[in-house]
């Protein structure tokens, strides 16, 4: 399981399509994280001001149709991720039957992202 963080409102906006966000045309791929833990950090670090609520989509990537491949982040991880930790890069649109979970990311009194929780 992948993830990917996304407001929510980003998320519902076209629902009969694929998921195609902005860094698909931006940086040419979907920005996703390995586990748990490295999306609460880059949570943390890129998206304290984004729209609330904020969710992490729990993908299959054996379930994507666009191509997954593993690298570095550039030009370094997010802070709290250790170097050389590698990213889940989503070439293409994420289909939405291959996410497996929604959660929410869940956030402390000083804006720090602490969990992920069920959404709804």
């Amino acid at each position: 399981m992948i993830y990917h963080v996304v407001p929510l409102a980003d998320w519902d906006a076209d629902p009969g399509r694929p998921y195609a966000p902005a860094s698909l045309a931006e940086d040419g791929f979907v920005h996703c994280s390995p586990d748990e833990e490295t999306t609460l950090a880059v949570a943390d670090a890129y998206y304290r001001t984004a729209p609330r609520p904020l969710l992490a989509l729990g993908i299959d990537e054996e379930r994507l149709t666009s191509p997954c491949v593993w690298e570095a982040a550039v030009p370094v991880p997010p802070p709290g991720v250790a170097e050389g930790t590698l990213f889940p890069h989503v070439f293409g649109p994420v289909d939405r039957d291959a996410v497996e979970r929604v959660l929410e990311v869940r956030w402390d009194d000083e804006g720090r992202a602490t969990g992920l929780a069920a959404a709804g």
